[in-house]
């Protein structure tokens, strides 16, 4: 790159531009240049690589390029490296994989993936992996997988064929085909601990997806984490301060944390060696770098212990535990917080937890957001029936001063904690008004409706529930979220308290009015419908009901005018049959999954390492899978 003089000096005069002006007069000037010279035929390998290294300066600074594209594929064809190296780089950059020329890529790569130079192969296999494209990769993947089972390939061709299938994958799952299995698992035998490093990376992506198809890798991973740690059979280089491969031990233990315990007692056995020898040679020390490496493998080997469950180091993981989440080091809280919300969801009895709860409590006030959200996940999980009060009571306390950026998460945990642990029907329904009154605009309209489900579900809960909204509405201060709550409940439930001192039926149209003004659209709308069941259930209110109709006949909203209006003409009917049938009491609603518990399961898969396990304690799963209405 040195050699080009016209290329150093272009970019000089680009760097001495002071004023864009006089980069995009010398820009547009150098391109006019370029394109004079490609439309000469005879430039030799050397030209066309300094004009296209020009060119990828200037898309690099911004600016757009129309031309060129055919030249960087001639460069590709060279038997140079030097101008096939830059060639690919050019079509990294300035082709996608929606290209009108990808196809004229394809043929190019297959013959470098085919080369017997590696040299030429790694600059194939970085295009595949940067580009990327259905196109590619269903042309290709056979190529980049024989590279990755050849016995000449060399190790740093491997390692580049075994992350150019991840990229693959990750984007176009049907590109491994099933007979490749076998083969791929085998490499975690190699010599070279690169390349099982780097297959280790593949099979943890496959193992999500189809975890039966490679189950062989189970004593392979097991055998070489005991070759790591107890036998030392690891090279130097591969040595992280003292800590052998800190990077493959963590793949390969994610990998085991998608299987079941094995049935093979030697198997088994060697696991168990291999995680007591970890958990017992965890030293803290004052290198930041070992210390990091350390505890990498000293939670994956936790969370790995949890899943398979081993009595045996049970309570040394506990102990353990109960010493990071209490650590001055924010990094050593959010880990031990992680693992021991894991420990939660595995284990029938979280009593065991129960030593460590003001410490996971305070976790909340902590100055970093992700270990409050670590704590919270974590709080959510050991929650049983012992202790449901007590956790309910603090995270309604500690909601009054939450962090913004936690407080949604926190109620929706918070409603599905009150619903699934609710003692009695005027518990569950002082909770969940409460935290609507305390989280205000951070309730969701998931939570409002399912507390409006269990009201409608549960014939005993309703003249309370309508008697305790009556009151939260009559305050001075309000949330939207509860007088949707309010309007719901009492226009179904109102008449069952008319007749309670302080709940007249003017009572309640005066609250709900009160509100009315202050409201959304939506909300109003749904008042609107409120009013219409009022007009059924409570003729002697009638007049001031129509005063609203009438008023918002005229709205300039769509919606509120067409209710109105048609609420009216309903009203205004000489028979009061067509206004019975339309207000009839609503029915119970049919049994289906929570929403909520909805919202919290899709949180948990958003990354690409799947976790094996659901934050909720153990039951979370099943919760999950079918959650009934009501208590």
């Amino acid at each position: 790159m040195s050699s080009m003089r016209g290329l150093v000096q272009f970019i000089a005069d680009i760097r001495n531009a002071r004023a864009r002006e006089l980069e995009e007069r010398r820009i547009n000037k150098e391109l006019a240049n370029i394109r004079q010279k490609f439309k000469d035929s005879n430039l030799n390998g050397y030209q066309k690589k300094k004009y296209v290294c020009k060119i990828l300066y200037i898309y690099i600074l911004g600016w757009n390029i129309d031309f060129g594209h055919l030249e960087a594929l001639n460069l590709i064809a060279s038997t140079k490296y030097s101008e096939k190296q830059i060639g690919y780089l050019a079509i990294s950059l300035l082709l996608n994989e929606n290209h009108d020329m990808i196809n004229l890529v394809v043929n190019s790569i297959r013959k470098d993936l085919n080369d017997h130079n590696e040299l030429f192969n790694c600059l194939a296999l970085h295009a595949i992996a940067n580009v990327g494209g259905r196109e590619m990769a269903e042309s290709l993947n056979k190529d980049v997988h024989g590279l990755l089972i050849s016995a000449v390939s060399k190790p740093f061709v491997k390692k580049k064929a075994a992350l150019t299938l991840l990229r693959l994958y990750r984007k176009y799952p049907n590109v491994i085909h099933i007979e490749w299995a076998e083969r791929i698992v085998q490499l975690l035998n190699d010599k070279d601990i690169g390349v099982v490093t780097s297959v280790s990376s593949l099979i943890l992506a496959l193992a999500q997806d189809d975890p039966d198809r490679y189950k062989s890798c189970y004593g392979r991973a097991v055998e070489r984490l005991k070759a790591m740690n107890i036998g030392n059979l690891i090279p130097s280089d591969y040595m992280y301060y003292r800590v052998p491969n800190p990077w493959l031990q963590v793949k390969l233990m994610k990998i085991l944390q998608h299987y079941p315990p094995p049935d093979n007692v030697d198997i088994s056995q060697s696991l168990i060696v291999v995680l007591e020898y970890i958990l017992d040679n965890y030293e803290m020390s004052k290198n930041v770098q070992q210390n990091n490496a350390q505890n990498a493998v000293l939670f994956e080997a936790i969370n790995l212990a949890i899943h398979i469950g081993i009595p045996e180091i049970g309570m040394t993981i506990v102990e353990k535990l109960g010493v990071f989440i209490s650590s001055r080091e924010t990094n050593l809280r959010y880990l031990g917080l992680d693992a021991m919300a894991h420990l939660a969801a595995r284990l029938e009895d979280v009593s065991i937890l129960q030593q460590h709860q003001n410490t996971i409590l305070n976790s909340l006030k902590d100055r970093d957001i992700s270990v409050r959200r670590k704590g919270l996940d974590l709080i959510y999980s050991m929650c049983s029936t012992a202790n449901a009060d007590v956790i309910v009571v603090e995270l309604l306390k500690y909601l009054e001063t939450a962090d913004f950026a936690i407080r949604e998460d926190m109620v929706i945990k918070v409603a599905i904690l009150t619903e699934k642990y609710a003692s009695d029907f005027k518990w569950y329904i002082d909770t969940i008004l409460k935290l609507v009154s305390i989280a205000g605009d951070y309730v969701s309209d998931e939570v409002w409706q399912r507390a409006v489900q269990i009201v409608v579900n549960n014939e005993d809960l309703q003249p309370y529930a309508a008697h305790t909204l009556l009151q939260y509405l009559k305050g001075p201060t309000y949330y939207e979220a509860m007088v949707k709550i309010g309007g719901y409940v009492l226009g179904e439930f109102g008449h069952l308290i008319a007749d309670t001192k302080g709940c007249s039926p003017i009572e309640q149209f005066m609250a709900l009015q009160s509100k009315f003004m202050s409201c959304s659209a939506f909300t109003k709308a749904l008042l609107l419908s409120t009013y219409i069941k009022f007009v059924n259930l409570f003729p002697e209110i009638k007049p001031q009901l129509m005063r609203v109709f009438l008023l918002y006949s005229r709205s300039l909203d769509a919606e509120l005018q067409q209710r109105a209006c048609e609420y009216m003409a309903i009203a205004n009917l000489p028979s009061d049959d067509l206004l019975r049938t339309i207000c009839d009491e609503m029915p119970p609603f049919p049994e289906r999954k929570s929403i909520l518990l909805t919202r919290v399961m899709e949180k948990q898969n958003l990354s690409e390492d799947r976790r094996t396990w659901f934050i909720g304690g153990k039951t979370a799963k099943q919760d999950n899978d079918a959650l009934i209405e009501g208590f």
